[in-house]
């Protein structure tokens, strides 16, 4: 059994260009998909938050238009009530990546927000890479790479093949012109080798350890990709 360390927004709301919030947190199906997988395979999760706050699921995520439909709407919903874990996440300050087989950071704004800017996740996605400990990341989440920082000031990530939430996507879901930055382009001129697939379409991309995924539907293919690095 492998221990799999979940770490999740703290956010609540991501500030906009104009400075409104826009109601936000993590995006359910990329924490609910990637879990069943990984609990499904036997394998341990611990979340893990900014402070140790509970994390604030996207409203906007569990609505059936998202979720291919009522059907889909209600599989996510029972599928975030039986992950338990993220009732009882621990502070990412006090996570030792010693104690942990792989790391996964789901999407939703929520990243945009904290994680960005945040040098304890930072620090952590540094010895994640260096480690060779399969390191999981979807969506918006991808927000976070730009905190991990070298001593020497470049991206931990310049040079590495990626994928994230695109600026098409960003713009078809309506918030790219309302958006200080845009995901896409901030991950380009940190150096990173951005790859970009069909808007909405399952698109995984895998550079040694790092383990990328586009979008919401990204996330259980990413999920199984991770697996197979933990194998």
């Amino acid at each position: 059994m492998s221990k799999i360390l979940f770490v999740v927004t703290g956010a609540t709301h991501w500030t906009l260009a104009d400075g409104t919030q826009h109601p936000t947190g993590y995006w359910a199906e990329e924490a609910v998909a990637p879990y069943e997988v990984f609990k499904a395979a036997g394998h341990s999760v611990t979340v893990a938050t900014p402070g140790g706050v509970v994390p604030t699921v996207d409203k906007g995520s569990l609505a059936p238009e998202v979720n291919g439909g009522p059907q889909g709407a209600a599989k996510v919903a029972a599928g975030l009530e039986a992950f338990t874990e993220l009732q009882h996440p621990v502070r990412l300050e006090d996570v030792d990546l010693a104690d942990h087989d792989a790391v996964f950071y789901p999407g939703g704004h929520g990243p945009m927000e904290d994680l960005a800017i945040d040098p304890v996740s930072g620090r952590l996605l540094v010895e994640t890479l260096a480690s060779g400990k399969p390191l999981g990341v979807v969506c918006h989440a991808p927000a976070a790479l730009l905190a991990a920082e070298l001593p020497d000031g470049t991206n931990a990530f310049a040079g590495y093949r990626l994928t994230g939430f695109t600026n098409a996507e960003e713009t078809q879901a309506g918030l790219a012109d309302k958006a200080k930055w845009l995901l896409q382009d901030r991950l380009v001129a940190a150096g990173a080798d951005f790859q970009e697939g069909e808007p909405w379409a399952p698109k995984v991309v895998v550079d040694r350890n790092l383990v990328t995924g586009q979008n919401p539907s990204s996330s259980a293919p990413l999920a199984a990709e991770l697996l197979r690095k933990l194998a």
